[in-house]
């Protein structure tokens, strides 16, 4: 079965940063494009950042791109997403998910997140 755990998050003042990790195990990570998603109470799915399986492509949402970073260590199984300059509209949920662009992931498809909040 599919597993990520996240972590990495907290609370960060505007302009701060904040290096978000994903363990994955129970499918060949090396070979699967992997996402950031991020979510706000009573709002839908924003997709933030993908990254191909060998990390030859890489796509970030317009209201990321500059300020985050997507990366992976394929060899430890783990995704990373340095964020940058942080705003308040980052806060919200991240979700560390397998596969690539999505408007949504299920459960069995990302881990339980973990909470960023800039204030």
């Amino acid at each position: 079965d599919v597993q990520l755990v996240e972590s990495g998050g907290g609370l960060v003042q505007p302009g701060g940063s904040l290096r978000l990790s994903c363990a994955a195990s129970g499918f060949t990570f090396g070979k699967s494009s992997m996402s950031w998603a991020r979510q706000t109470p009573g709002k839908a799915y924003e997709w933030v950042a993908g990254i191909s399986g060998r990390a030859t492509e890489r796509r970030y949402a317009d209201s990321v791109k500059g300020r985050f970073t997507i990366s992976r260590e394929n060899a430890k199984n783990t995704l990373l997403l340095q964020m940058n300059r942080l705003e308040p509209e980052d806060t919200a949920m991240y979700y560390c998910a397998k596969g690539g662009r999505s408007r949504y992931y299920g459960p069995a498809s990302r881990g339980q997140g973990t909470q960023v909040t800039v204030s």
